[in-house]
């Protein structure tokens, strides 16, 4: 009896464990936990958005509107060093532009799903050596 007992005790124990596991991840949290900007302030001010199944773009803003567009990261500065901190960027697309984004920070192209810088990776282009392209 003593036995059973016990064992039926480290069974309970391990379910409890085992159903705590599929709770929320950091991986979880960090895909649904994105910054938005919002194109109605100038600069576009950057802000944090918990995303929700079903949520539509543009989000309310802290402006009070449904202008928060999802934010782009650049990790670069002027003289084509990386950064630590990025600076979110607002894509143009959002605002009916065609014209190519630039980083009002360090003046280099900024695209969808920008990407992040690596070793040997070369920074984007200004504004002017895209235009000598």
């Amino acid at each position: 009896m003593g036995i059973a007992g016990v064992l039926v005790i480290i069974g309970l124990v391990f379910a409890v464990t085992s159903i705590r596991g599929f709770g929320s991840t950091e991986a979880s949290e960090n895909a649904s936990n994105r910054m938005f900007v919002d194109a109605s302030t100038n600069p576009p001010k950057a802000f944090p958005v918990e995303l929700k199944v079903g949520m539509e773009v543009p989000v309310k803003a802290p402006s009070g509107g449904m202008t928060g567009w999802p934010a782009e990261k650049c990790y670069w500065t002027k003289d084509g060093k990386t950064k630590t901190e990025p600076t979110y960027v607002l894509l143009n697309v959002y605002l009916g532009r065609e014209d190519p984004t630039f980083c009002p920070d360090c003046g280099r192209l900024v695209v969808a799903h920008n990407p992040a810088p690596s070793p040997g990776r070369k920074p984007p282009p200004t504004k002017d050596e895209y235009k000598k392209r």
